[in-house]
């Protein structure tokens, strides 16, 4: 089916439901307004990935799926779809693989129905886009890319971005100076990540790696994190000898990402967060264990990836079931430092 030839003026895009995912879409968001500059395009978000959406020039609206208030079970998917279905869209774009959201697209009756052929939702789909196996081996953003290719609309590789409002950044600024860090060389640490530990870093050695860093300069390290990470957070604020500020749980996401604007450098896991700092622009060093850089690798200008794979790497285990943490146990907070004082130096030399 020719999509461009179609009178499409409204489209909802179901967005994935983690942080990362989410920003690693923004390149096909992007590219499907490119497509249809027309169009009004409302990307129906989780509540915690909104703000990824909140700002960006190609969303015209936000709508927030309360999959754990209003929209949950049956009877709430039905309460969302009616509410869909008022709205008439012309063409659902999925780029969430789950059943469900191929279910709300059709209870709503939009006529267009495009997402990968996947989790036996294919008689939902009347765009259904057969996932090959190597679609599963290229980074994320070219996945979600292909999706709109397969269907004959054009595309462009670009960098996720995070668009961050005038007033969240202000409000950034403002924290900081309340603190005394405005001008403070900061760096970022987040040694959390959402999917489970096998993706962790220990804590001891963010805080060592952090200390190296920050060794001999006027800075200071921020802790980023969701309110379950803040047990992580605060043990590497225990072994810290810099002065630090912990914020984990005590910004959403927007604010967050406007702090994270503000940091000289990252210190990171593979994790949400790490998409954010690519996102916003900053310079990074992102320690790798059980998942897949060919994957999920930072969409960065300017990054390091310290990774030393065992033989059962990648496993993309949320939980290692080795008696040693084979892949974190391997990188030191010597090499991350070594690293990270790499990097800042060639960001210096392009200042």
């Amino acid at each position: 089916m020719d999509l461009k030839s179609k009178d499409i003026n409204k489209i909802l895009v179901r967005s994935t439901n983690w942080v990362g995912d989410a920003l690693l879409t923004t390149p096909a968001l992007a590219s499907l307004k490119d497509n249809f500059p027309q169009a009004q395009i409302t990307v129906l978000a989780s509540k915690w990935v909104a703000p990824v959406f909140a700002e960006h020039p190609a969303a015209d609206e936000v709508l927030i799926f309360d999959r754990d208030g209003r929209h949950q079970g049956l009877w709430g998917l039905g309460r969302l779809a009616r509410k869909l279905r008022r709205r008439r869209f012309d063409l659902a774009v999925l780029f969430q693989n789950a059943i469900q959201a191929a279910l709300i697209a059709r209870l709503a009756g939009i006529p267009l129905r495009l997402g990968y052929n996947t989790d036996g939702r294919g008689f939902l789909l009347n765009l259904p886009i057969r996932l090959r196996p190597e679609d599963k081996q290229v980074h994320e953003t070219e996945y979600y890319l292909r999706l709109l290719t397969r269907a004959g609309l054009k595309t462009a590789k670009t960098r996720p971005v995070f668009h961050l409002s005038p007033a969240v950044q202000a409000q950034a600024a403002a924290r900081l100076a309340a603190q005394g860090l405005h001008e403070t060389f900061l760096l970022g640490l987040a040694p959390g990540a959402a999917y489970g530990p096998a993706k962790q870093w220990p804590a001891r050695r963010f805080a060592a790696a952090a200390d190296l860093i920050l060794a001999g300069q006027n800075g200071a390290a921020l802790l980023f994190g969701s309110p379950k990470e803040a047990p992580v957070t605060a043990e590497v604020g225990r072994n810290l000898e810099v002065r630090f500020l912990d914020l984990a749980g005590r910004t959403n996401l927007a604010e967050a990402a406007a702090l994270i604007k503000r940091c000289g450098l990252f210190l990171t896991n593979d994790s949400g967060l790490m998409h954010v700092a690519a996102a916003v622009g900053v310079p990074l060093v992102a320690v790798f264990g059980s998942t897949n850089p060919k994957t999920t690798a930072p969409a960065a200008e300017r990054f390091r990836l310290i990774r030393h794979p065992p033989p059962c790497a990648p496993c993309l285990r949320p939980t290692c079931n080795q008696d040693s943490h084979l892949c974190m146990d391997a990188v030191s907070p010597e090499e991350v430092a070594e690293a990270a004082l790499d990097l800042l130096r060639e960001a210096a030399g392009h200042a």
